[in-house]
């Protein structure tokens, strides 16, 4: 199996999970799906949900398997024993997880809250299942917010000087609370090559998306000035090249000449908020594929 790091599950894993999902990258060839298939049936596995997709252009093919175990694959490591020849043979990059996994995961902000708080008010309702391990951010504001939802808060403060040493706190933590995935919630800081490099395929960024488009301290009022009639919002993963990752989802809304700046900014916020929480429970799902510097993802 060809993982880069080693999951939360395989420490925490209850054996009594029967449903799991099963993801798979590898060449596009003939034989896949009959194969994964074939094995399931055989081992009185029962298919929940499937999708899959060859990919032309990159020629990689991906799959989404979702399924119950019979008495033949009574636990996960056994499953994953019996399966490795047939990933093997195809060269597969594979996961397997219990279907009821949560993700454990740490959100980055700095001064707004409007996406933290709508991260936050999805997890206590049970709309996004994950385990919130901490909140850090580069600001004091927020730390009243994490307290009342009894999330741990850790301030670490960047400056020019001092960012590569924060950036190495906040790996070490990352590392020392088994981290699936970072959500960098209006996070105003752009990290470094080398944490982007640490973070490839789990840390989700989110920003607005205008058309022009606008950067700078005060997007919406710039947009405000020209115009605009469309404003939107992009979640993407994290790489070197700032704003540039995988896009995993976007929206955009109309506008019009008779919305102030205050407008722009309250709709984009929502906007960001609504991105923002569909790309994790995508990515949380599994149904996220990276392919290249596109995704694929099984909706």
């Amino acid at each position: 199996m060809n993982i880069n790091r080693p999951t939360n599950f395989q420490r925490n894993t209850n054996m009594s999970d029967i449903n799991y999902i099963l993801t798979i990258s590898c060449a596009d060839k003939a034989g896949i799906v009959a194969a994964v298939s074939g094995f399931l049936a055989d081992n009185d596995g029962f298919i929940l949900e499937s999708a899959q997709y060859g990919d032309p252009s990159t020629n990689r093919f991906f799959m989404r398997t979702s399924f119950r175990a019979g008495k033949k694959l009574s636990d996960k490591y056994k499953i994953e024993k019996k399966f490795a020849p047939i990933a093997e043979k195809f060269a597969m990059d594979w996961n397997l997880v219990p279907l009821d996994y949560k993700p454990r995961v740490l959100v980055m902000v700095s001064k707004s809250g409007h996406c933290l708080n709508d991260i936050l008010h999805r997890h206590s309702t049970g709309n996004l299942a994950i385990d919130i391990a901490a909140i850090v951010s580069n600001h004091p504001d927020l730390k009243e917010m994490a307290k009342w939802h009894e999330i741990p808060f850790y301030h670490l403060p960047v400056t020019t000087k001092n960012k590569p040493v924060q950036e190495q706190k906040l790996f070490k933590l990352i590392q020392k609370l088994n981290i699936d995935l970072v959500v960098l919630a209006r996070y105003m800081q752009i990290l470094s090559d080398d944490l982007a490099k640490k973070l490839h395929g789990r840390a989700i960024n989110i920003h607005h998306s205008f058309l022009p488009g606008f950067k700078g301290a005060n997007p919406y009022k710039q947009a405000y000035d020209r115009g605009v009639k469309i404003i939107g919002a992009t979640a993407h993963y994290v790489s070197e090249e700032l704003d540039e990752g995988p896009i995993i989802e976007q929206e955009v809304i109309r506008v019009s000449h008779s919305n102030t700046p205050e407008d722009l900014k309250s709709l984009g916020q929502d906007i960001e908020s609504r991105v923002l929480a569909r790309a994790i429970k995508y990515h949380i799902e599994r149904r996220v594929f990276l392919n290249g510097c596109k995704t694929v993802i099984f909706y």
